[in-house]
């Protein structure tokens, strides 16, 4: 056997199933490029999710990193610690907000966010005791929790883990018409991500934002932006809201938060809203440690120069134009996307998103399928012109052979 067969032959055997990974072994990374354990280098077209927007490695943060682990990376929030204020601060100054309620993984900040907006609605907006509403996409993907699936329309997410958490009400993503009929004196929030990424890179049509900003707005419903994926530069803006303009009443945060080498989450929002909590009612013993902040304030350093915004613009702008040229050909149906990150629906007669993934990864380019026949494209924002073009040159290959 291999290294890579018998690496994934140990994984198969001892862990649980609840992925089903590319048969690749990664062993190193640097910039946009992964080496597995054989020795082969592959164009990592991911990102991890947007996890890795500043590229695997990156000097800065893995520096800002050790110097923190030579100091403290523990303190739980019994103590203070001295990173935590910077963080705070300057993660509110970059999102316009007032305040922050750090946490680890996206789901954890996205439970947080629910809460928020429940506590909010009983004690400032006053809606009754347990009548609390939520309102949610169809196709969404908000995490993997008990209660984000009970308002999953995903079915390999949601089935088997009911009893469902009451408290959602579902409809369909982009129709503004749909959503203000669904809004009652109960509805304490409205939640969307501004790309619905997981679903296939869902772009809402122009204006509906901007809508859902007004009608939460006169309907006294905080307006809740899910940007793990889809902000801290990966759009061609710091936030996808800002393409149309909109603040939200509160930022879910995370993946590229951590920059890829530790878990970092946070809610952002005001005073009014996240100042519901006291003590005791909710919290995290990793939430905001040390060493997560010492790599956060790395990342809101990085993203303060403007640099990963401009090159995910450009480099997005060329992704989409070489994209779209493959539309029509008999291979590609459609592309979606904003910024550098895509969403590409194969045509079903030339083989199912998994296909054609592992014929990339063949080729030496890693990237993930979504619903059956659809692959995402989203590389680190630190990805080469010329790198870009080379991953795209082996797509069209792989689709026209």
């Amino acid at each position: 056997m291999t290294s890579t067969e018998r690496s994934i032959a140990a994984a198969e055997a001892h862990s649980a199933h609840n992925y089903h990974p590319l048969p690749v072994v990664v062993a190193s990374a640097e910039g946009a490029w992964m080496t597995d354990v054989e020795g082969r280098r592959y164009l990592d077209m991911l990102a991890g999710y947007s996890a890795l927007n500043f590229g695997h490695g990156n000097r800065r943060l893995i520096d800002a990193a050790k110097a923190q682990l030579e100091r403290v990376t523990l303190t739980s929030r019994a103590f203070h610690h001295e990173r935590f204020a910077d963080f705070c601060t300057q993660l509110a100054e970059l999102c316009g907000m007032e305040t922050v309620l750090p946490m680890n993984t996206g789901a954890e900040a996205v439970e947080t966010a629910v809460k928020t907006a429940r506590k909010w609605g009983y004690q400032v907006k006053g809606v009754p005791d347990g009548q609390a509403k939520i309102v949610v996409a169809r196709n969404n993907f908000h995490g993997r929790t008990t209660t984000i699936v009970s308002f999953s329309t995903d079915s390999e997410a949601r089935a088997d883990f009911g009893p469902y958490t009451p408290g959602f009400e579902i409809v369909p993503y982009g129709d503004l018409t749909a959503l203000e009929a669904a809004v009652t004196d109960n509805t304490v929030a409205v939640l969307l991500e501004p790309v619905q990424g997981e679903a296939g890179v869902l772009v809402p049509p122009a204006g509906y934002f901007s809508g859902v900003r007004e009608l939460t707005r006169e309907r006294n419903v905080l307006f809740i932006a899910d940007e793990i994926q889809s902000g801290l530069g990966r759009t061609g803006r710091t936030f996808a809201c800002e393409h149309e303009d909109v603040v939200p009443d509160m930022y879910i945060l995370g993946k590229a938060l951590g920059g890829g080498v530790v878990p970092v989450s946070a809610v952002v929002s005001s005073q009014e809203v996240l100042g519901v909590f006291r003590p005791g009612e909710h919290g995290s013993t990793f939430g905001g440690n040390p060493l997560a902040c010492a790599v956060a304030l790395e990342v809101i350093a990085m993203l303060r120069t403007g640099e990963y915004q401009q090159r995910a613009t450009e480099l997005g702008d060329h992704l989409h134009a070489e994209l779209g040229l493959l539309v029509g050909g008999g291979a590609v149906e459609a592309v979606r996307g904003r910024g550098l990150w895509a969403g590409v629906d194969i045509d079903p007669s030339h083989g199912t998103g998994r296909q054609i993934s592992e014929k990339l990864m063949d080729q030496g380019v890693l990237v993930k399928d979504t619903h059956g026949s659809t692959i995402r494209i989203a590389p680190p924002l630190v990805i080469s012109k010329e790198d870009l073009d080379w991953g795209l040159d082996r797509l069209r290959a792989v689709l026209q052979g």
